[in-house]
């Protein structure tokens, strides 16, 4: 596999403009001064991604409660972000990156490894930005299942 990018607790975290699933710009600056939790993931209402997403919608209020703002970015377009939300009753924004040029940034988009094979795509990852809009943690090929239970753990929520 080919060295890609990784980010660190302490680096800076991207900036980053992207529409959710009404089409609305939300940007990482917005939430400047609140803890946000970014998390990545392959695709909307695909089995693992679910379970996470909907892991996120029933723990949202202890994250919102210990001051952390979630935030879900794929490559999905609005519109099938639109209907994910719907159908799954999601309560936080889900973001659109097509052109996966955040995903990128942030080293979650590259080589993985799927069923024994090297492949390019999105590298299930989260990361706690602090109010600074530094990384604070950061985790790459987190599972779907368990991982909001993990990282409560490891945020102390």
């Amino acid at each position: 596999m080919t060295e890609q990018l990784r980010l660190s607790p302490g680096d800076a975290a991207p900036e980053f403009t992207l529409p959710d699933s009404e089409g609305t710009e939300v940007s990482l600056s917005d939430f400047r001064g609140q803890s946000v939790v970014v998390y990545f993931y392959p695709a909307a209402s695909t089995p693992g991604c679910t379970k996470q997403a909907c892991d996120f919608r029933d723990n949202l209020a202890e994250f919102n409660d210990a001051g952390y703002t979630v935030l879900g970015i794929s490559p999905d377009k609005p519109a099938k972000l639109a209907k994910f939300v719907a159908e799954e009753g999601l309560t936080f924004p889900l973001l659109s990156d097509p052109d996966k040029t955040v995903l990128t940034a942030y080293g979650a988009y590259g080589e993985k490894q799927l069923y024994g094979k090297t492949v390019t795509g999105v590298i299930r990852s989260t990361f706690v930005v602090d109010p600074e809009g530094r990384i604070a943690h950061a985790g790459y090929n987190v599972k779907a299942t368990g991982h909001v239970a993990k990282l409560r753990r490891d945020i102390s929520i």
